[in-house]
């Protein structure tokens, strides 16, 4: 029996799972839609990993992140919870020794990490603006009737990339109509595009940074080569992008469950939690001004955990968990 370590990262838009060896090798990756309904996505990608590989490992660890890491925690049994920056940071320090600049975009956020020695120094998040995000592009390229798996290489193809008003996903859209009405090649507004993002980017979510080599560029976006080649254009550098640039969060979560796990036994409920009944819901505490929005979860009709409050009124009460 291998052992092996569980990574899960959910955010709006994707669920990433990874299963990774003790020799830091991924057995297992998956990317599903998180649809709004984290709970099912979770347990469809338990269900799915246990088909795959259950028999043939047993989990010694589990790591979550994402913006539904507390309550993906209570769902799986995970041994370390952790904000998306350290998941991130962590699989980058392993897999790409000596980085210095993390560029993550994702579907619905954008973020950029700046680490010196290993070490995250300074970061900035972008959760506001979708002008640059998985989202976006992917709304665009339905607009335009192209697969999104085939923009980044029309925008290769661009022979004077038009500029785009980038700031705005709205005025984008409406600027890319414009530039279409004028007449502008496709291949050219696709390019302006991703010039636009990629300043969009750098003078919001980078500014300020210092970015320097070697730079990596992770998340779901990293798949677009018209987006990488507007970033090296606009740094003057080349960007490195790792193996598994789709779920780095998830592969840094199978570190820190692995590190969280270390002399003790696993907290994960076994493949199997893909059946429970999970029934989260919430209330609001009226026990003082802050009117705390306090989540609850029950597992099978046993109330497992609570969190939300300020003061820990509810969160620190004692509940039956696993």
């Amino acid at each position: 029996m291998v052992k092996a370590y569980l990574g899960v990262d959910v955010g709006s838009v994707s669920t990433n799972m990874v299963v990774m060896d003790e020799n830091e090798q991924v057995l297992e990756s998956l990317y599903i839609r998180t649809m709004g309904q984290p709970v099912k996505a979770v347990q469809s990608g338990l269900k799915t990993l246990g088909e795959r590989i259950g028999n043939s490992v047993t989990i010694e660890g589990v790591g979550t992140t994402g913006s539904a890491r507390t309550l993906t925690a209570v769902l799986v049994g995970a041994d370390a919870v952790k904000n998306e920056i350290t998941a991130h940071a962590v699989a980058v320090s392993r897999k790409v020794p000596g980085a210095q600049t993390i560029i993550e975009i994702g579907g619905q956020d954008s973020k950029i990490i700046i680490m010196r020695d290993g070490i995250v120094i300074d970061f900035a998040m972008n959760t506001v603006c979708a002008a640059g995000t998985g989202s976006f592009l992917d709304q665009q390229a339905v607009r335009l009737n192209i697969p999104i798996e085939d923009f980044g290489e029309l925008a290769l193809k661009a022979k004077t990339p038009v500029r785009i008003a980038g700031r705005c996903a709205v005025f984008a859209e409406s600027d890319m109509i414009h530039k279409q009405q004028l007449g502008h090649s496709t291949e050219d507004i696709i390019a302006g595009l991703c010039e636009a993002l990629v300043r969009n980017y750098l003078n919001n979510v980078g500014k300020g940074k210092e970015i320097l080599a070697p730079i990596v560029f992770q998340g779901g976006v990293a798949a677009n080569i018209g987006i990488k080649a507007a970033f090296e254009k606009a740094l003057k550098q080349e960007l490195t992008i790792p193996e598994h640039y789709d779920v780095m969060g998830a592969v840094g979560c199978c570190y820190l469950g692995r590190e969280a796990a270390r002399n003790k036994p696993t907290g994960f409920k076994g493949w199997e939690a893909a059946q429970f009944h999970f029934r989260p819901t919430s209330f609001e505490c009226k026990g003082c001004p802050n009117l705390c929005e306090v989540i609850q979860i029950f597992e099978n009709d046993v109330l497992v955990a609570r969190w939300g409050d300020r003061c820990g009124k509810w969160s620190n009460v004692n509940v039956k968990v696993g």
